[in-house]
């Protein structure tokens, strides 16, 4: 039985000229210790996917699927309490931008040690403990000084580590990794992919993976879902999507890496795509 699975997710927002979709019967699933990827260029669906199952998109958007299962449960039909004990415990999701998703007002402590206190029920003494011991594991120096610290006051990178051990606190056995090295030097994004892949090794936990970056995906998935304008357009293991890819869309992201390059300019996905439907309209 698969830790996470979705069958025919549907993601629609109401506009002034109708019913737009954003994803279209999108089905996926996860198993404990694996590293699916779901990559795919800005607008294809991919974050708000993962939205829609954490319950984070407002109130307006109207989610449909066949199927949304964790560990066997369906998570659809659950109490809004029900799910606010599951989300930030069991399943849990590092967000694109650190800074924003963090609230200013706080201390980066008091943030960490709320979610301790509510999902595990630690006393005060314990909560802080806890959240040195998290903010040393994510790497953070002088993590008793930082639980002292507001989020304008660390670095986009200590942001993100935060982000991290908020999102690991509480054990999670299903990681929701969007876009975690977005806006970040070469140095620092290579500290966080081996910290994710350490911990996600260390704890068996499932790990999704949202981004655009293929050098990304060839380091960390196992497997990887190819989305386009709100639909998969291919699944596959990493070796074999690198090697042999089918759709033209997933091709078209391949060859658009700057290695791939074959003349003064690379190519961009709507060049391929435009190619693609040439040659089939030919």
């Amino acid at each position: 039985m698969a830790l996470f699975e979705i069958e025919n997710l549907t993601v629609q927002f109401e506009t002034a000229t109708g019913w737009f979709r954003a994803v279209d019967g999108v089905s996926l699933s996860v198993e404990a210790g694996e590293v699916l990827a779901i990559v795919g260029e800005s607008g294809s669906g991919k974050s708000v996917s993962m939205l829609a199952v954490m319950g984070l998109l407002p109130w307006s958007a109207k989610i449909t699927a066949d199927k949304m299962l964790f560990q066997g449960r369906d998570i659809q039909g659950i109490s809004p309490a029900e799910r606010r004990k599951l989300i930030g415990k069991d399943i849990a999701m590092i967000f694109q931008e650190p800074v924003a998703s963090l609230n200013p007002c706080f201390t980066v402590g008091f943030q960490i040690e709320e979610v301790l206190r509510i999902h595990m029920g630690l006393g005060r003494q314990a909560r802080r403990e806890r959240a040195i011991a998290l903010f040393k594991l994510v790497g953070l120096p002088d993590p008793a000084e930082r639980l002292h610290h507001f989020p304008h006051q660390m670095s986009g990178g200590q942001c993100q580590r935060v982000m991290i051990a908020m999102a690991i606190a509480c054990n999670p056995k299903l990681l929701i990794a969007d876009e975690p090295t977005t806006a970040l030097d070469v140095t620092i994004q290579k500290q966080i992919l081996d910290l994710l892949m350490n911990l996600q090794a260390e704890t068996g936990m499932g790990l999704i993976m949202i981004t655009h970056d293929m050098g990304v995906v060839a380091e960390t998935a196992d497997r990887v879902i190819v989305q386009y304008q709100g639909r998969k357009m291919e699944e596959a293991d990493v070796l074999s999507l690198f090697e042999a890819p089918k759709s033209a869309y997933t091709k078209a992201l391949l060859s658009a890496l700057p290695e791939n390059a074959t003349g003064d300019r690379l190519t961009t996905v709507s060049d391929f795509m435009a190619g693609a439907a040439a040659g089939e309209n030919a």
